[in-house]
């Protein structure tokens, strides 16, 4: 009942909301009466230039803007890129008006007319890129580029971090045309000032050969970037925070950028143990909100990752420090390079409980039955890391160029365990038992390259390019453990339980590497302005390299000297391929076709040894090579795009190489030479639209794989509980995804409101076998969910949110038939800046899971609060928040596969309180902020 209230309360705000507002419409025009679509309408206040509101015409030319009554003074304008701007004055608007046509003059007309930059509007559209005036959305003076984006029409920023524009999600955001650390653009939301940005652009996100050529994007991505306002360009800004607390809590992070022109250097730095990156200039949820950080990467379980480390997400507490470097430059006309360099390093410790019901289908003497596993661990991950990135494209020409991306990182990660673990069946018999104590040091090196050569021939549309791309990951790691597993089997079938061992101290050295190379050389030829033809030839080479070699403990020696050949194998694999194709490519302005054909030829090479025994084979393939993508523009708004591929990935080695793995005492893998290549059809559909004269946007999305051949595992029980495990193919099995948002703004004086209400759902069909028998499972997940935000000006912001997700698995074979739970998730953000430099903030979410195993708790709350105060004119801010203060958070999930239901708590952030001090510095344009006090800072 007191959702329905809610929903009839809204819905009256909105009413109410609506009877205070006109309509405005029109037509824009050219001299020559030729409808402009995307022309931008929008009034501005006489008095101080302020933008009240704003819209865009359709393809008509038919322009509508809803608004409030205006009782003072203001200006009508009209922009269109390429043509004079209008402008109208009107007195009052307190009744509906029709404007007529507005005609728009020749651009000449007005050359040496001085631009006023209040006078830009505050959205344009320029082909295919979709353009903000930065200074037209008011945030408040200290709030970052998230905040702005929030502001902006049609884009939406859930929970996780992940940003949609018009329904397309957001993978890449620049600064200036270049990366800010990463393309991610994380760091550049959390940690810019909104106030240095003078437009937000955003197009569809193109590969780097789509945009040297000049092509349509295949993508279904959108691109973000932002640029800097030319006084903010050259000067220098940063921040450092330092906070201590509670139970040893305690965070520090530092972040100082110098812009000049094309120049831009920053550098971070960061630690802290409370599970964050540090970076986050939200004064109020800061590192905490929601026991989570979206400053870097945000997963779906709220770990963050950058530097290929993963942090949090509710398995472990996390003691990390971070320093980064970037740099962007133009070292002379055409030659634009960037780089970044990151050092992470991050100790996790984690205790973790978990309950496993295995599922076990009926065979023909015995019935479907159950295993169920109850484990435990206690343990420590330290690790470091170093990779450096560049990204260099120079101009050699107007018709060449040259871009070559190399991408460099090493790490070392130390993993120490000790853990338990016991098996029984459904009548709570012991099947077995184990402990192990273990540690695990691996090393990694990996080196990624991409160089891209562009070049446009004399006749329009035809060009040449070739790509060279490299993939080398080096691998090797020494594991140590000692494992002490017993098995209880009725060998002899007389009810009489025999008990076996498997006792171990044993080093395992594994030496595993990755190398691929790749040339592609592609011509196109245009038979009209539209119309393209391609040719392309891409030949491909990679190895996968499984190295292992196993000793056993010596008592005489005190080390591990004695060579375990069982254990020991190599396993290689590589894969040739040369894969021609042709291509026909149609763009207009309205929509745009490609298809690609041709055939991949490929040879799968596998070669091993273990126990003195080789394995040496190869397969011959002729496979197709088919791809398909189609947008259309319904309109300047809205987009209908899909997209068709035909994929094939070969098998890893440990598939195909009859090599037994016995390294685990619980189970024993081997391949099966007579597997086929995971061949994959996959589809893409999506339709997204934003109404800027309703504030009202939609979008809808599907697709998935349906897989001809699939890689499935083949296993087998014995007593004991003891698995075998090989691989086969099946067919018929399928994984999708579809969903769709509709949002509504609306705003009247100083009261903002905001609505989005989405929907996802995601469905797949597995198979495999155990014991002989076929097993099937499908599976289905879905669930709504609703994110309301209002604002009244800059003094209160409130943000309710819920998501119910409903997830169903069907068993075929098994001792159950279905399995289902249900997630709620509900929070309420609120935060107030009344009085005057205050803060005040809380976080409040509840988690409820149905389905839970007995002694797992089922929900949880986790309350987030913070209290700042800025002094010394907003330069320092003091801060004192309470993570989790009713200590309850819990790092409890489900995970259901289609052979078990997986239960599990891991350790996570407990209660404690933190107080911090940030302090702010800038220096714009060559002059020093100062504040009121007669301080200097820069």
């Amino acid at each position: 009942m007191h959702k329905i209230l809610t929903l009839l309360l809204l819905l009256a705000f909105s009413a109410a909301g609506y009877s205070q507002t006109i309509t405005l419409k029109g037509k824009v025009t050219d001299t020559h009466n030729t409808p402009l679509e995307a022309a931008t309408v929008y009034l501005t206040s006489i008095k101080d230039s302020t933008v009240v509101d704003y819209t865009i015409s359709d393809k008509n030319g038919v322009w509508t803007l809803r608004t409030r009554k205006i009782s003072q003074p203001v200006f009508l304008k009209v922009s269109f890129i390429g043509l004079a701007d209008y402008k109208q004055q009107v007195d009052e608007l307190n009744t509906d008006r029709d404007f007529g046509t507005l005609k728009l003059d020749d651009k000449a007309t007005e050359l040496n007319e001085v631009v006023v930059k209040g006078e830009i509007p505050p959205i344009r559209v320029k082909k295919d890129t979709l353009e903000f005036n930065a200074s037209s959305f008011k945030v408040r003076p200290d709030a970052n580029v998230e905040t702005l984006l929030k502001q902006l029409p049609g884009v939406d920023i859930d929970e996780e971090g992940k940003i949609t524009v018009n329904g397309k999600e957001v993978n890449q955001i620049l600064v200036n045309g270049k990366p800010f650390f990463d393309k991610d653009g994380k760091i550049a939301l959390q940690n810019l000032p909104a106030e240095i940005i003078d437009k937000v652009q955003v197009s569809d996100t193109k590969t780097k050969k789509e945009e040297l050529s000049g092509e349509a994007a295949s993508g279904n991505n959108s691109s973000i970037n932002l640029t800097i306002q030319e006084d903010k360009n050259k000067g220098f800004f940063g921040r450092v925070t330092g906070g201590y607390g509670s139970d040893n809590r305690y965070e520090s992070s530092l972040l100082l950028n110098y812009f000049k022109d094309k120049r831009k250097i920053s550098f971070l730095g960061s630690s802290n143990n409370i599970n964050s990156t540090g970076f986050s200039m939200n004064e109020i949820f800061d590192n905490m909100r929601g026991g989570r950080n979206q400053s870097i990467y945000i997963s779906d379980d709220g770990s963050f990752g950058i530097n290929g480390m993963n942090f949090g997400g509710g398995r472990g507490i996390t003691r990390s420090h971070m320093l980064g470097v970037n740099y962007a430059d133009e070292w002379f006309k055409g030659v634009e390079p960037s780089f970044n360099y990151f050092f992470t390093a991050a100790d996790t410790e984690n205790e973790n409980r978990t309950r496993e019901e295995n599922l076990i289908p009926a065979t023909a003497n015995t019935e479907a039955r159950t295993l169920i596993r109850n484990a435990f661990s206690n343990t420590d991950n330290e690790r470091f890391a170093h990779s450096a990135n560049g990204d260099f494209e120079i101009k050699i020409d107007s018709t060449s160029n040259v871009y070559f991306a190399p991408r460099f990182s090493r790490s070392n990660s130390k993993f120490k365990s000790i853990s338990g673990q016991n098996t029984v069946d459904q009548n709570n018999i012991l099947q077995n038992e184990s402990n192990a104590d273990s540690f695990n040091e691996t090393d990694n090196t990996s080196f990624t390259g991409n160089l891209e050569y562009f070049k446009s021939l004399k006749r329009k549309g035809r060009s040449v390019s070739v790509s060279l791309n490299n993939e080398n990951r080096l691998d090797d790691s020494r594991n140590r453990s000692r494992i002490n597993s017993f098995f209880y089997e009725d060998s002899n079938n007389d009810g009489i339980t025999d008990v076996t061992s498997d006792i171990r101290n044993q080093l395992l050295k594994n030496h595993n590497s990755t190398d691929m190379y790749e040339v592609a050389a592609e011509y196109s030829e245009p038979i009209t302005d539209s119309l393209r033809f391609t040719v392309e030839g891409k030949y491909r080479w990679e190895k996968d390299v499984q190295n292992r070699d196993a000793f056993d403990y010596s008592g005489f020696t005190n080390d591990y000297t004695f060579a375990n050949d069982e254990l020991s194998y190599y396993m290689a694999s590589t894969t040739r391929s040369f894969t021609p194709t042709v291509g026909i490519r149609y763009n207009k302005s309205k929509y745009n076709i490609s298809f690609t054909g041709g055939t991949r030829i490929a040879d799968f090479s596998n070669y091993g040894t273990q126990l003195g025994e080789v394995y040496d084979f190869s397969r011959k393939y002729v496979l197709p090579a088919i791809g398909a993508n189609f947008s259309y523009n319904v309109s300047k708004s809205a987009h209908f795009y899909s997209n068709y591929m035909y994929r094939v990935d070969f098998p890893q080695p440990y598939h195909v190489l009859p090599i037994e793995d016995r390294s685990n005492p619980l189970n024993f893998t081997v391949g099966n030479p007579d597997l086929d290549p995971n061949k994959y059809h996959t589809v893409y559909i999506g339709l997204n639209n934003y109404d800027f004269p309703t504030r009202t946007g939609y979008n809808f999305y599907a697709g998935g794989d349906y897989r001809d051949s699939e890689i499935a595992s083949v296993t087998r029980i014995a007593d004991g509980a003891r698995y075998y495990t090989t691989y086969t193919n099946v067919s018929g099995t399928y994984q999708g995804w579809a969903g769709g948002s509709y949002s509504k703004s609306y705003k009247k004086e100083a009261h903002s409101f905001k609505a989005n209400i989405g929907f996802n759902t995601n469905f797949s069909k597995s198979k495999g076998f155990t014991n002989a028998q076929p097993y099937e499972a499908t599976t289905i997940s879905a669930g709504p969910r609703i994110n309301l935000n209002y604002d009244y000006g800059e003094l209160v912001s409130i943000i309710p949110t819920y998501a119910f997700s409903y997830s169903e698995t069907n068993f075929e074979n098994y001792i159950i038939d279905k399995t289902s739970y249900v997630v709620h998730r509900a929070g309420l953000q609120t935060t107030t800046y009344w009085p005057k430099h205050v803060v005040f903030g809380n976080d409040f979410n509840y988690q409820y899971n149905s389905q839970l195993s007995e002694g797992f708790r089922k929900d949880f709350f986790l309350w987030n609060t913070s209290l700042g105060y800025n002094f010394m004119n907003d330069r320092l801010l003091f801060k004192v928040k309470v993570y989790d203060v009713l200590n309850q958070n819990l790092g409890t999930m489900r995970t259901v596969t289609p052979t078990s239901i997986r239960d599990e708590q891991n350790n996570v952030l407990k209660r404690y309180v933190m107080f911090s001090l940030t302090f702010k510095l800038s220096k714009f344009g060559g002059k020093e902020t100062k504040d009121e006090g007669g301080f200097w800072w820069w």
